[in-house]
């Protein structure tokens, strides 16, 4: 099985990693002639509108982000204006800015380069005011359309191996990653990217199913060829990554229909020509799964963790609380690009990183609280916390000091030698031990673990802006992080990092 063989993650990472003399050695210009469109236009298929008007869910972007779970006990079946709450909130544009270069869209959840690569399909049966089928979300016009009728649950749930939250879902989204959209500014790097991109995304999509009491789940474990199918992409462009079944019914879907013909349907190029980056694809193909059982072994391995429990933190942040509903905290979210050097509160921080570890209902995360990826920061300024290095102990809430020290200077190496890790109060350095995770879960552990630095890194971002502060991801010189934070962090490996602080507004 190509998955077990995790030579190809570590040659992927290793060949991927930023350091001074590479960034040096291999500049990259940008082609803005070439930049890509940054939706995917289906030219054959008339759209079906999405509803504006649903009504505010009226819930504390904290209490969103902090609930656990929603259970599946009963049936939870959303309504249209409900999904249409989804995908806005989750993948919506939420901004424009008019350049003279022309208009830019910005999403609801935060991407590298602004160039969000992801596209959303939605999988359903019959619903009160959908009819069953597998459709295309677009963005630019907030429609949908219909690109298969009929119900094709099952064929997801055969293509999970079963996972009963798959089957019992009314609905599934399916998170596809598109490479060149992406790779057009970073490279090869790009299937990084997908991780952190997909997994902000996700934050927004959890928090807003948590906010409409509906059950959702990420599922990473499937047969990548049976989903790719069903959705008909080109998978030398574009492929899928995660799905997530929201909502519950106790009646499983119909079988897989036996032949799923292509569809062929023509869309608009996302540019007059792309570059090829094989690495990616390579990464892609070697961390798949081929067969329902390899996936059903792979999750039975991703589950068989004994050593990390149920993080005990409460449900309901304490100390610092917000009035902002989730909508609003979206709304007003955005990349800080320059941070004031001023201080937060040891409360505030407190509450993000609260909000952020709660745990992430996902099948590679099991039970609910286990982290493959350990939170270290660089604090500049904290009223309340001495400036200096420290690891963060989520099961107790503890922030442990490693070096005290002013560690500006460093921070703004680190991040790639940029002005805002500097300037920023507080630096969150996701580090993972990669080589246990792979030997675990296998090349697919790469997928895991950057996806779910991006989920914690986009919970991080909206409990930022639900206190009034600012956030932004960054990239970073891989060996360099790891070196500043060892002897403690020795053995890890550098996977994201988030900036927080007080944003300046730029002019």
């Amino acid at each position: 099985m190509a998955n077990d063989d995790v030579r190809f993650a570590l040659t992927y990472h290793n060949a991927t990693k930023h350091s001074a003399s590479s960034i040096q050695a291999s500049p990259h210009y940008l082609d803005w002639q070439n930049q890509p469109l940054p939706f995917k236009i289906y030219t054959s298929i008339d759209p079906i509108r999405l509803p504006q008007d649903a009504d505010p869910t009226g819930i504390s972007a904290l209490s969103a982000l902090s609930e656990k779970n929603i259970g599946a006990g009963r049936e939870k079946i959303p309504a249209l204006k409900d999904l249409a709450r989804i995908l806005f909130f989750s993948a919506g544009i939420t901004k424009k800015r008019t350049s003279p270069g022309g208009e830019m869209y910005f999403r609801a959840a935060s991407c590298t380069g602004a160039l969000y690569e992801f596209e959303l399909y939605l999988v359903c049966g019959d619903l009160a005011d959908l009819k069953a089928g597998l459709y295309h979300f677009g963005p630019g016009d907030f429609s949908l359309r219909l690109l298969r009728e009929g119900d094709y649950r099952g064929v997801l749930a055969h293509a999970t191996g079963g996972e009963t939250r798959v089957v019992q879902a009314p609905v599934t989204i399916v998170c596809a990653g598109t490479y060149w959209r992406n790779s057009w500014k970073y490279r090869a790097r790009t299937y990084r990217h997908f991780g952190w991109d997909n997994g902000t995304m996700l934050a927004n999509m959890l928090a807003m199913t948590n906010a409409l009491h509906l059950p959702a789940e990420v599922v990473s474990g499937f047969v990548d060829s049976e989903v790719n199918q069903l959705l008909d992409v080109d998978t030398d462009r574009e492929v899928a990554f995660t799905m997530v079944p929201i909502g519950h019914v106790n009646a499983g879907p119909p079988e897989a229909p036996r032949d799923i013909p292509k569809l062929g349907l023509p869309t608009v190029p996302l540019s007059k020509h792309e570059v090829d980056y094989p690495e990616m694809r390579t990464m892609h193909e070697e961390s798949s799964l081929a067969t329902v059982e390899e996936v059903r072994e792979w999750r039975a391995r991703a589950r068989a963790r004994d050593d990390v429990g149920e993080t005990p933190a409460p449900n309901i942040v304490a100390g610092f609380s917000s009035p902002d509903t989730i909508e609003q905290v979206i709304l007003r979210r955005g990349s800080s690009r320059q941070f004031e050097r001023q201080p937060i509160t040891l409360e505030q921080l407190s509450t993000m990183l609260r909000c952020a570890t709660q745990g992430i209902p996902a099948d590679f995360l099991d039970p609910l609280g286990t982290q493959i990826n350990d939170l270290y920061l660089i604090v500049n300024a904290v009223d309340g916390l001495r400036p200096g290095a420290y690891v963060y102990h989520r099961e107790t809430g503890k922030l442990e000091i490693l070096k005290e020290g002013q560690f500006r200077n460093e921070a703004r190496y680190l991040g790639l030698q940029q002005d805002l890790p500097g300037d920023a109060a507080a630096d969150i350095f996701f580090l993972a031990d990669l080589e246990g995770t792979l030997a675990r879960f296998g090349n697919r552990g790469y997928r895991a673990v950057q996806l779910e630095s991006g989920i914690i890194g986009g919970k991080l971002y909206l409990a930022a802006y639900a206190q009034h502060l600012g956030a932004t991801g960054l990239t970073f010189f891989d060996d360099d992080v790891i070196q500043f934070f060892s002897p403690h962090a020795g053995g890890k490996s550098a996977i994201f990092l988030v900036a927080l602080g007080k944003g300046r507004k730029v002019r």
